[in-house]
C-alpha cells in the first residue's frame, strides 16, 4: 500500500512542479513580454508624464482638482478621494441621509441653479473614474474661464476638442478625461481674450 502511495506521489509532485512553472512563471512572463512589446503604455498603467518626464497621473485613475481654474472630476467615494487601493462606491442607498447630504452639498457647491449634470454630484462605482460627461465639463466652463481670465468661447472649444467618442461609435458614452483637459488648459490650449 505504501508503494502505491509513493508511486503516485512522484508523478503528482512532478506535475505540480511542471504546472507551477508553466502557469506561475512561463505564461505570465510571455503575456508580460507581449504586452510590453505591443502595448507598452497600457501595460505600464497608461501613465501621463509632464515635459520633464515626471509621472503626474494616469489616464485610468482620476485625481482631485479643487482650484476654480481647473475642471473638477466626479465626486469620489474611494478613500479620501481617488485612492486606487480603496476603489469602491460608497454602498449608501438612495435614502441614506449621508448620501443625500453629500449630494445636496455638492449640488450647492456647483453654483448652478438648475440643469446640474448627474455625474457632477454622483460618484462612479469605482470611485476613481477619470472621466466626466461633456455636459459636466460644459457646466464648469464659466467658472474655469472666469478664474483664468479667458473667454468662454475658447474654453468651450477646448472642451469640444477633448470629447472622446464611444469606442467604435457604440461602446460607452461620450466622455472627457479631466486630467488631459486640465493639462491642455495649463499648456495654453485656450488663450486669453475673446
Amino acid at each position: 500500500m505504501n508503494s502505491d502511495i509513493s508511486s503516485a506521489a512522484r508523478p503528482a509532485a512532478v506535475l505540480l512542479l511542471l504546472f507551477t512553472l508553466l502557469t506561475g512563471l512561463a505564461y505570465p512572463a510571455v503575456v508580460l513580454g507581449i504586452a510590453q512589446a505591443v502595448f507598452p503604455a497600457q501595460a505600464n498603467g497608461s501613465l501621463v508624464r509632464n515635459a520633464d518626464g515626471q509621472v503626474i497621473g494616469s489616464d485610468l485613475i482620476g485625481q482631485t482638482f479643487a482650484a476654480p481654474r481647473y475642471f473638477h472630476g466626479r465626486p469620489s467615494a474611494a478613500g479620501k478621494g481617488y485612492e486606487g487601493q480603496s476603489s469602491s462606491g460608497s454602498n449608501l442607498g438612495p435614502n441614506a441621509q449621508g448620501l443625500i447630504d453629500r449630494v445636496n452639498g455638492d449640488a450647492a457647491a456647483t453654483g448652478l441653479k438648475s440643469g446640474i449634470p448627474t455625474d457632477m454630484v454622483t460618484a462612479s462605482g469605482s470611485g476613481v473614474d477619470p472621466h466626466i460627461s461633456p455636459e459636466n465639463a460644459r457646466a464648469q466652463v464659466g467658472r474655469v474661464a472666469k478664474a483664468r481670465g479667458l473667454g468662454e468661447v475658447q474654453v468651450n472649444a477646448l472642451v469640444d476638442a477633448a470629447v472622446e467618442a464611444p469606442l467604435a461609435g457604440i461602446l460607452g458614452e461620450p466622455r472627457v478625461n479631466v486630467l488631459r483637459l486640465n493639462r491642455q488648459l495649463d499648456a495654453g490650449g485656450a488663450r486669453k481674450g475673446g
